[in-house]
């Protein structure tokens, strides 16, 4: 409770003081360098052999690399087995860490799926810091159950943010979501992206988008039947959610072989110790 006290007394402090610099051409000029320093900041890391390097304007960024190896092992080891120069989709690629992971550790060719206005600079920054522009594919289109035009609602307007959802009200927990920004965008059925877009099919899917990765299983039975592998992160919690998921890929004649979760996840207070990755493969 302190600390939340503390954060909002120096997030009025600086906002009186960001009001002050709108006042004049320096103050205005000097926000345009903090901002821009900001996105030109950077994290290197390394991990199986490969130096990877990301764009970190926020702490939630740095988190986020700082987690690479802990917050989702079993994400790493499946890419790990994935066939030499596959075509991967990552669905709900947020600022690119598994799709440049893919792309550099097993030569893989991927589509990342990112909707969200807020991430998608960052993942193409990141794409570009890592030399893999001719590996990754930016689309920058909402997948979902039907072809058509809805509402993007995100609870976080913060790069590399996360817990959105779109077409719905509800989030990763299949409770109303409570968002603090949104806006009317394109989103299509996987089928409808292959066909339109000319995307070269996939032979492994990873689906992280937080609550409607049942609906998008259910615009894409043709593809998952062709598929080899799937990863999906699901919420047994959130039933609907989670029985819908498992009716899609048994139907599409894949089997669960793991389902796992992190440590760190397993003893989340946030409510996600009952979200795990679930590894679907060809029986």
């Amino acid at each position: 409770m302190l600390k939340n006290r503390f954060k909002q007394i120096i997030k009025n402090i600086s906002i009186v003081f960001i009001n002050l610099m709108n006042a004049t051409r320096f103050g205005r000029y000097f926000q345009e360098l903090v901002i821009r320093s900001a996105m030109e900041r950077a994290v290197r890391l390394t991990h199986k052999g490969h130096d990877f390097t990301f764009a970190s304007p926020n702490s939630l960024c740095r988190w986020r690399y700082e987690t690479f190896a802990s917050k989702e092992p079993e994400t790493l080891e499946w890419i790990d087995a994935m066939s030499v120069g596959s075509n991967l989709w990552d669905i709900g690629a947020n600022v690119g860490l598994y799709s440049i992971y893919a792309a550099k550790h097993r030569d893989c060719h991927v589509c990342a799926f990112e909707p969200s206005v807020f991430n998608l600079e960052l993942l193409a920054r990141n794409i570009f810091l890592n030399r893999v522009v001719d590996r990754v594919c930016i689309v920058p289109i909402a997948l979902s159950d039907k072809t058509a035009a809805s509402h993007m609602k995100m609870t976080s307007m913060e790069w590399g943010g996360a817990l959105s959802t779109f077409g719905e009200d509800y989030g990763w927990d299949g409770k109303t979501l409570k968002s603090v920004f949104e806006y009317k965008t394109v989103g299509l059925r996987m089928v409808d992206a292959l066909e339109l877009l000319s995307l070269p099919p996939p032979d492994y899917i990873k689906i992280d988008v937080d609550g409607i990765e049942h609906l998008i299983l259910a615009g894409g039975q043709s593809i998952l039947a062709k598929v080899k592998e799937v990863l999906i992160e699901v919420n047994d919690s959130f039933a609907e959610q989670s029985l819908q998921c498992q009716q899609s890929l048994i139907q599409a004649g894949l089997m669960l072989r793991d389902k796992r979760q992190s440590e760190m996840v397993s003893i989340s207070s946030e409510g996600f110790d009952r979200t795990y990755n679930q590894i679907w493969v060809r029986q």
